[in-house]
């Protein structure tokens, strides 16, 4: 049986099913091949033959003139079990069957998908799908994604796994539109007829190109093995889960989506608490928290310190503090002394350090870089939520953001609030320097507890 990673590092790829029309997803997907820099072989496999966007348009797998490693399907469930053989012949390692129609249609789709499973099994191919976009490689530009372009093929430390290909797809376009959000890996996982989500975990933490593992899954099929393939990870990597079906209601839309089973939720909690996942409660805390993997230390602690302007949202971000386990810093005498040069009133240097009114009188930029600094000076304080307002835009945080990169040794969160061009303004300030900018400050506290989490666990595993 060949491996995940064979199938990964493909060079030769044939689109079966490419249409002669350029606008069809075959066609597409072979002008992604030859637009975005990838450097191996492709063909497409067309009955009536020709040539679409510049790539011939073979009769038949046979009549390609090199090696296929992997193969995509984009033709009707029916007719791929022969397509199948066709392949093994060929020597093909790996397939994509994007094709819909199987086991998450009824009993007919279920047949032709236990049809596939049984020419995998047989003939030691690896399956991806059905129903699936299937893989990318930004190391070597291999993708089977149509909705794939040069940007999202910029190569990244991100890996990840997913069933839904549409939404791993529009999720990799909105990662990729930043230039440190990049991918490495990702492997869309469908129906599952073969590659699971056990086999795609076991690779992404043997590829060094990964640092942190995204996951979207509407079931897992073995549960013992993926929780131990996730103890591993963890102990190198970082593993997100973001699981669909946990309600009844949701149950059951994944059974026509990707013809999952359900299953007790609150087992599976425990079992990935257990092996170190940090499961997100929605896709905001997602790509959140892969912001503050991507971008800050991990945290050597539980206590965060909250910098205001807003007593409301300081009070809302430690009640989330709170329910996440985490405590307020005390400051050593020295951060207290150091506070109350711009602080006067002694109630508001305290914890959470509230900077109106006296920015007033000492100005933003002094008050805010003296509070910054003496927080990170302090060896107590293992985190810091800045809230303040985007009133003014970008300009008052730039003095910031230099004195958080001379002393960046603990997670810095930004949660700034105010007129929509000037919070778009100041977010892409922070986020073209790499700090996590979010709306609102709960957000931030979620982030730096899974963060906290992680590092919890590679201290007790390692």
């Amino acid at each position: 049986m060949y491996s995940v990673s064979e199938v990964m590092e493909s060079r030769n790829v044939a689109v079966i099913g490419a249409s002669r029309d350029p606008l069809k997803l075959g066609a597409l997907l072979l002008k992604v091949l030859k637009d975005t820099g990838f450097q191996g072989q492709v063909a497409g496999v067309n009955p009536r033959g020709g040539e679409v966007h510049g790539v011939p348009l073979y009769h038949s797998l046979d009549e390609i003139p090199f090696s296929v490693e992997l193969a995509v399907f984009l033709i009707p469930p029916r007719a791929i079990p022969s397509s199948l053989a066709d392949c093994a012949r060929k020597g093909v390692k790996g397939v994509i069957i994007s094709s819909e129609g199987f086991a998450e249609t009824g009993a007919q789709g279920g047949q032709y998908q236990e049809e596939v499973r049984t020419i995998l099994r047989s003939t030691g191919m690896r399956g991806f799908g059905p129903n699936t976009l299937g893989i990318v490689n930004t190391a070597t530009g291999l993708t089977t994604s149509y909705f794939a372009n040069e940007r999202m093929l910029s190569p990244g430390s991100i890996g990840f796994v997913a069933q839904s290909g549409i939404f791993v797809g529009a999720l990799l376009h909105y990662l990729s539109s930043f230039e440190w959000f990049r991918i490495s890996k990702v492997l869309g996982l469908g129906n599952k007829v073969d590659v699971d989500e056990s086999d795609a975990l076991t690779y992404l933490m043997e590829d060094d190109q990964t640092r942190i593992v995204g996951m979207y899954l509407e079931d897992i099929r073995d549960g013992r093995r993926f929780v131990e393939a996730a103890r591993k990870t963890v102990t190198h990597k970082p593993v997100l889960l973001l699981k669909g079906g946990s309600t009844p209601a949701g149950a059951r839309a994944t059974a026509s989506h990707t013809a999952s089973l359900a299953m007790d939720d609150a087992v599976l909690d425990g079992a990935l608490r257990q092996a170190g996942v940090l499961r997100m409660g929605g896709i905001d805390e997602l790509i959140g928290t892969l912001m503050g993997f991507q971008c800050m230390p991990l945290p050597l602690g539980e206590r965060i310190a909250v910098v205001t302007y807003s007593g409301a949202q300081a009070i809302m971000s430690i009640d989330a503090a709170t329910e996440e386990g985490l405590g307020l810093a005390h400051f050593t005498k020295e951060t207290q002394e150091r506070l109350a040069e711009v602080i006067a009133t002694p109630s508001k240097a305290q914890n959470p350090v509230d900077v109106f009114p006296d920015m007033m009188a000492h100005g933003f930029k002094r008050t805010a870089t003296e509070i910054l600094r003496a927080l990170l000076d302090d060896h107590g304080v293992h985190g810091i939520i800045f809230i303040s307002s985007a009133a003014f835009g970008a300009d008052p945080f730039r003095p910031l953001v230099e004195v958080i990169h001379e002393r960046l040794t603990k997670p810095v969160f930004f949660s700034l609030l105010g007129a929509r061009e000037n919070v778009e303004a100041c977010r892409a300030l922070l986020e073209e320097h790499r700090i996590p900018f979010y709306l609102f400050p709960e957000m931030a506290v979620r982030v730096f507890a899974n963060m906290r989490r992680y590092a919890r666990t590679v201290k007790r595993q390692g």
